[in-house]
């Protein structure tokens, strides 16, 4: 996957020594030198204020399991940036029953220790942070703290039942969920094409021939609201000699 890269990995030393004789030679205007020289550094200080934390990191990838399951099994790559922090705690949606989840330290490609806990057991560990009482929470320890301006990459796995969001309509198959995550992809089941998308998305097959729909979520963190019909894939009929 490509990870995106931020304002704040510009380096001042990006910048040639010789600087001032290019600047002679170039033919630039007065006006066009000084925005040269001040538009990198305001870049430079946005991303100091912002820190390290990268919203357009988080991706999640959503893989349509059988259609009469309602299931789907979920990749969600998230950082945890809070200095010091031992835990990261992932919400299950409500409405949705989670299996299979498992936990994965990118770094090292070794599993995590995690376990299900309520948002008031939660709220012990995190006293901060604002968690729903009764909600269901995937509790995950990190191998150690973040440390100061640094950060702690996760991958989370885990597939929801929700015969809200994934369900059959006729011949066709609908995805329908409310998204905030910036980044985001759905792949259809083996066999399946697309009919329509509520959003803009680039459609790519995969490496086994599912069709793989990616978008953005364009907002500052508001829910996509995204719809995704599709249907099976005819089968050419066979055609007989005479």
């Amino acid at each position: 996957m490509i990870e995106e890269r931020g304002i704040s990995h510009f380096r001042s030393k990006e910048v040639p020594h010789n600087l001032s004789t290019a600047f002679r030679r170039s033919g630039l205007s007065p006006m066009a030198k000084r925005l040269f020289l001040v538009l990198p550094a305001a870049l430079l200080l946005v991303g100091t204020a912002r820190g390290q934390y990268i919203s357009a990191d988080t991706y999640t990838r959503y893989e349509l399991l059988a259609p009469d399951s309602h299931q789907f099994k979920i990749y969600y790559e998230v950082t945890q940036t809070r200095p010091g922090a031992r835990f990261y705690f992932n919400p299950i949606r409500e409405g949705s029953e989670a299996s299979d989840e498992s936990v994965i330290d990118p770094a090292t490609s070794k599993p995590l220790k995690f376990e299900v806990v309520t948002g008031a057991q939660a709220k012990t560990d995190e006293p901060g942070e604002n968690f729903s009482p009764t909600g269901k929470y995937i509790k995950i320890y990190l191998a150690h703290p973040v440390p100061a301006a640094g950060e702690y990459r996760l991958i989370i796995i885990k597939t929801y039942r929700d015969d809200k969001s994934y369900y059959q309509d006729g011949d066709l198959i609908v995805f329908k969920r409310s998204l905030t995550i910036p980044r985001n992809s759905v792949v259809l089941p083996a066999g399946f094409e697309v009919v329509s998308s509520s959003v803009s998305a680039q459609v790519v097959p995969e490496t086994d021939g599912r069709l793989k729909l990616g978008f953005v979520n364009p907002g500052s963190g508001g829910p996509l609201e995204v719809l995704i019909k599709a249907r099976r894939l005819s089968r050419p009929s066979a055609k007989g000699g005479s």
